[in-house]
């Protein structure tokens, strides 16, 4: 394997973005960019990941197992995804919604070549397999023309469920929560356009510089296309620590500094939230005592309040030490889905979201990220996301909000509109409605 590192002032000008643009002739890449926020991919500052040296493509059945030997027998920088419908993998429950996308339900490659930006140096690992290739790669991204095609599509961005529509299936889900079926139910709704052609770098670009959000990816397999603008950690584990982060709380922001201060204020006192963001807290701590040693877990922040461009968000940190014998994959297996995506008591809680939801979710509250070669790992949870199959023409995202007995519904769609917010004035852009 050849290993290098080089300060940055001896790389070209703009090297970062001719690199991206020269990644577009892989047919698999995956791309991580913290945006230099304080709950960053904690190794690195960026990430870029190109071709293919081994994968593992696979549906449900039997997927965490695969994925387990895949891990063992790859010690490697290891990044892909795992689709919120491997909950079926894990319990006795079943995903039979339109999926318009089509993603595998697990995907991982080991990369060909790995591209590192620390905070004073790019760290770039070759794979034996193309070890030699580095200088001729150095010309051609040097030489990558950047040509911005901002390419207008006709499309419209509809809603699978209506309005109307979801104030229906809220007073379903109050009648489970009165029964006690649920006490919090993650419900969401998916947006989408048919018959729409984008260029998926540029809209991801565009969304990225918007929100500059702390778990970004843009991912590319084929295909298929993840364009995420995550502000939300599933779990990280570093040697024998693992850290979760779950989201639940969300206000607007506003440009008049004295106005954004007080919502920030609001989100931190709302009762509601806060007992929202608290539930899912001692979900997080159960799942945990499943792998964690005796006493090791630890809430480190409840209820913090940080601000993003666009939104105020309520977020907890929860931390365990974990068994000497539990493996990575199986820390991941104990944990997901994530109980922010979710609700509880989760089981119930994913069985009625199966009944009132109209779409496969797929990668939609799934979890994006990275094993490194000593099989430590950080995956982000996959929302505020843009989905999109070039062939199918397909594009979707999806929003939710946590459900419970307080909850108003016209709040609640309201909330979902305002996580839409970004995404949409993002695809205004390259949208032609005329």
């Amino acid at each position: 394997m050849m290993i290098k590192k080089i300060a940055y002032s001896d790389l070209p000008f703009d090297f970062s973005n001719l690199l991206l643009h020269w990644a577009q002739t892989f047919d698999t890449l995956a791309y991580l960019d913290s945006n230099q926020q304080t709950q960053t991919y904690s190794r690195f500052e960026k990430a870029l990941a190109v071709g293919v040296v081994s994968e593992l493509k696979t549906s449900v059945e039997g997927a965490f197992k695969k994925l387990e030997h895949f891990q063992k027998d790859n010690q490697d920088y290891l990044f892909g995804y795992l689709s919120y419908d491997l909950k079926n993998d894990i319990e006795d429950l079943t995903s039979s919604h339109f999926d318009g996308l089509q993603f595998p339900d697990l995907y991982f490659f080991q990369p060909q070549k790995l591209f590192l930006f620390h905070a004073d140096f790019l760290e770039i690992r070759y794979h034996e397999s193309c070890d030699t290739q580095w200088e001729q790669d150095v010309i051609a991204i040097e030489n990558t023309r950047i040509e911005q095609e901002f390419m207008l599509s006709n499309g419209t961005i509809q809603q699978r469920i209506s309005k109307e529509q979801y104030f229906e299936k809220f007073e379903q889900l109050q009648n489970h929560l009165k029964r006690g079926d649920t006490y919090e139910t993650n419900f969401c709704l998916e947006f989408f356009a048919a018959s729409i052609q984008i260029n998926p770098l540029e809209v991801f670009k565009e969304l990225n510089a918007l929100t500059r959000k702390p778990f970004a990816v843009f991912f590319k397999h084929e295909q298929h296309y993840l364009l995420s603008a995550s502000p939300e950690r599933f779990v990280m584990k570093s040697g024998d620590k693992v850290l979760t982060q779950p989201i639940k709380g969300t206000s607007r922001r506003d440009d008049d500094p004295a106005l954004d201060a007080q919502l920030k204020s609001q989100l931190a006192f709302n009762p509601k939230e806060r007992s929202e963001n608290i539930m899912i807290v001692d979900l997080v701590r159960n799942d945990l005592s499943k792998i964690a040693s005796k006493g090791s877990v630890q809430v480190e922040e409840l209820c913090k309040v940080y601000s993003f461009p666009g939104v105020h968000q309520m977020i907890s940190t929860v931390s365990a030490v974990v068994k000497p014998e539990i493996s990575s994959v199986e820390i991941l297996r104990s944990l997901f889905p994530m109980g922010s995506m979710t609700g509880a008591p989760k089981i119930s809680t994913m069985k009625i979201i199966e009944s009132l939801e109209e779409s496969k979710r797929g990668l939609y509250s799934g979890a994006f990220g990275y094993f490194t070669p000593h099989a430590d790992f950080d995956f982000n949870v996959i929302i505020r996301s843009i989905l999109y199959h070039s062939e199918n023409r397909y594009l979707s995202f999806s929003v939710g909000g946590a459900i419970t007995a307080k909850s108003h519904p016209e709040q609640e769609y309201n909330e979902c509109l305002l996580k839409s917010e970004a995404i949409r004035t993002t695809l205004n852009k390259f949208l032609n409605h005329t």
